[in-house]
């Protein structure tokens, strides 16, 4: 089954309940908790949680290490094979919209980008800007790149290495019909709390982190000297923290600004999963006991008719 929903709605600790009840794995789809380094500030299960049943897919990954939505697609396949071959039900959890619809759709059938082409367009896009890279792109590539915001680094560079890699617009292969979904009978759940409530569920979290040792990971990840670009050094929270540690900003302005951040990308989660995923059941609830005990049933029923 897939539990989806933005962040701190409180997928992580229904996703246990429901482990913890139906004999169930935990399979992360949160495309931060897949780094090392991380913990606190990606709000990855605590080893308490993660020892009252397993968890997969949490932590695996070296913040130097990119993950994409493919290489992340075939290791929740072969988890929930693992799960299956357990007699465990699989449980994928996470907010990333684009993972969980690579799992289910399958993605465009784009060929994997060398290594070297991708280090080099991500050098490229540090050396020259935002700016000059969208303007080299245009004048290659103008069909996709009307379909970016040249703020967005991580989807320009992706645009480019593809056309370098390919010597085709990444439009191109984003037109073909998609493939490589994972075949399975889906019963997705979707947690979308009020949006005020999320807000503050949000901000409360935050200074939570930050007593709990967010600092000091950010500390760790900026000592590794990553590329800025890299996946994992663009985390909520990491560029504010990396800023006040650099002396740039106070710690007060850190955290205010590393918040309305993450109220914003809650907001477009709310927005993504009310309109790209398709869900059996919709809870507009925070996570609690209580949810839990409303959401059982929907799952009981999807197993007992499970085909």
């Amino acid at each position: 089954m897939v539990i989806a929903g933005p962040t701190a709605s409180g997928k992580s600790g229904l996703a246990l309940a429901i482990a913890r009840a139906f004999d169930g794995v935990v399979i992360n789809a949160d495309s931060m908790q897949v780094y090392r380094t991380l913990r606190v500030l990606t709000a990855r299960p605590s080893p308490e949680d993660e020892a009252q049943a397993p968890h997969r897919l949490y932590g695996v990954l070296s913040p130097a290490d990119p993950c994409s939505a493919a290489r992340w697609r075939d290791m929740a396949a072969a988890a929930m094979d693992a799960a299956w071959a357990e007699g465990r039900l699989p449980i994928v959890v996470g907010g990333t919209g684009l993972y969980l619809k690579t799992l289910i759709e399958g993605l465009s059938p784009i060929p994997e980008v060398p290594a070297p082409i991708r280090l080099a367009s991500r050098a490229l896009l540090t050396a020259i800007g935002n700016e000059d890279m969208y303007r080299r792109l245009a004048d290659r590539d103008p069909q996709t790149a009307k379909r970016l915001d040249a703020a967005n680094s991580q989807r320009l560079v992706r645009a480019w290495e593809v056309l370098e890699a390919t010597g085709k617009p990444l439009a191109v292969w984003q037109d073909q019909p998609l493939d490589g979904a994972v075949l399975a009978r889906w019963a997705t759940l979707a947690l979308l709390p009020p949006r005020e409530g999320l807000y503050a569920a949000c901000d409360g979290r935050f200074h939570a982190m930050l007593a709990g040792g967010a600092l000091d990971e950010v500390r760790a990840l900026v000592a590794m000297d990553l590329d800025p670009a890299l996946p994992a050094m663009k985390a909520l929270g990491v560029p504010e923290l990396a800023a006040h540690l650099a002396g740039r900003i106070g710690l007060a302005d850190a955290a205010a600004a590393a918040t309305q951040a993450t109220r914003r990308y809650a907001k477009r989660q709310l927005t993504w999963f009310r309109h790209q995923l398709t869900a059996a059941h919709v809870v507009n609830e925070q996570f609690s006991e209580s949810v839990a005990a409303k959401i059982f049933p929907f799952i009981r029923q999807s197993l007992l008719t499970k085909v």
